[in-house]
């Protein structure tokens, strides 16, 4: 009887025992992952051709930076980037199996934390994932908001070495430097020094900006903040406050400001009316100062005349329908 040679090479590929299935090739690694430095708290997902038993439950970096894994053991994975790890890995398979064949991949990042507090639109602990500057950092929060000052503050763990900044002074502890950077530096890139990289269990705080009020009669009286403007003039104010009321006594407008060091306020006068027409300069506002613009009382008692009068009138109207 005649064996074709196609049924010899489909008896040879029959008889092959099947194996584990290697994963799909998995994408380069990401500028995010290519250099980072793995340690307590990272999760990971491994998976090794030829051990059932490392399955692709993730598996976190214990406080000493080790992985156990079953049968590989031990590892010392903190330290390491991925494709170190993954060195290290293939070279206690090959031990054990000819030509071995791993990937590991990062589930959860965990061990470069950073604390930004304050005036940002997404406070609280975010990771680094590699390397981030000042600027990233802020921008992994949401951003600044509306109620941000004009500086940020950075503290960092002494072991990570200084800050890189002129403004770094070590506290009296000796444990951590802290160091200021201004908001329209960073944000107007005057000073790229300023755009420092930041380290794991930095804090990045951005303090509440100082405001500047308006009562009386504007359309708009309450606080606004300065943010990092530093100051505003008194024309300024009276835009953000949206212009004068119906009935204000601009002429006798009045700048309440509490000296540095007292708890009693100064008044100083201010002719609103003056301003406005061009007539006068005008006046640039402190932190915390409080503008008012007192009401007309003259105009107050003409517009409730005139509002009791279209009230007669309309009830004479109703009246005489009936």
């Amino acid at each position: 009887m005649r064996i074709s040679i196609a049924s010899l090479l489909f008896a040879a590929i029959s008889s092959v025992p099947a194996q584990q299935a290697p994963p799909a090739a998995a994408p380069p690694a990401s500028s995010e992952t290519q250099d980072y430095h793995l340690g307590p708290d990272d999760q990971l997902k491994i998976w090794a051709l030829g051990f059932e038993e490392i399955t692709d439950k993730p598996i976190r970096i214990d406080p000493g930076g080790f992985i156990d894994l079953p049968v590989v053991g031990r590892i010392k994975a903190g330290g390491l980037t991925v494709s170190e790890l993954k060195s290290v890995l293939l070279e206690r398979m090959a031990k054990q199996v000819r030509r071995p064949q791993a990937s590991v991949e990062i589930v959860e990042f965990g061990s470069e934390p950073v604390s930004i507090l304050g005036a940002v639109n997404q406070p609280g602990v975010h990771q680094l994932r590699g390397r981030r500057t000042l600027a990233e950092i802020i921008s992994m929060a949401g951003g600044l908001s509306r109620e941000a000052g004009s500086t940020i503050k950075i503290t960092r763990r002494s072991e990570y070495g200084p800050i890189p900044l002129r403004t770094a002074t070590a506290d009296p502890s000796g444990k951590f430097t802290t160091a200021e950077v201004k908001v329209s530096d960073l944000l107007g890139a005057r000073n790229p020094g300023d755009n420092i990289q930041i380290q794991p269990h930095d804090v990045v705080s951005v303090p509440v900006g100082e405001t500047i009020s308006v009562m009386g009669a504007v359309k708009k009286p309450g606080a606004f903040p300065l943010g990092n403007r530093g100051t505003v003039s008194v024309l300024e104010l009276l835009a953000l406050a949206e212009g004068l009321g119906p009935t204000p006594a601009p002429q006798n407008s009045k700048i309440l400001r509490t000296p540095p060091g007292s708890t009693e306020r100064q008044e100083i006068a201010v002719d609103l009316k003056k301003v406005l027409a061009g007539k006068a300069e005008d006046i640039y506002l402190r932190p915390n100062d409080i503008l008012f613009v007192p009401t007309s009382a003259p105009k107050k008692a003409g517009v409730r005349a005139t509002e009791a009068m279209i009230q007669v009138a309309t009830g004479i109207a109703i009246w005489g329908r009936f």
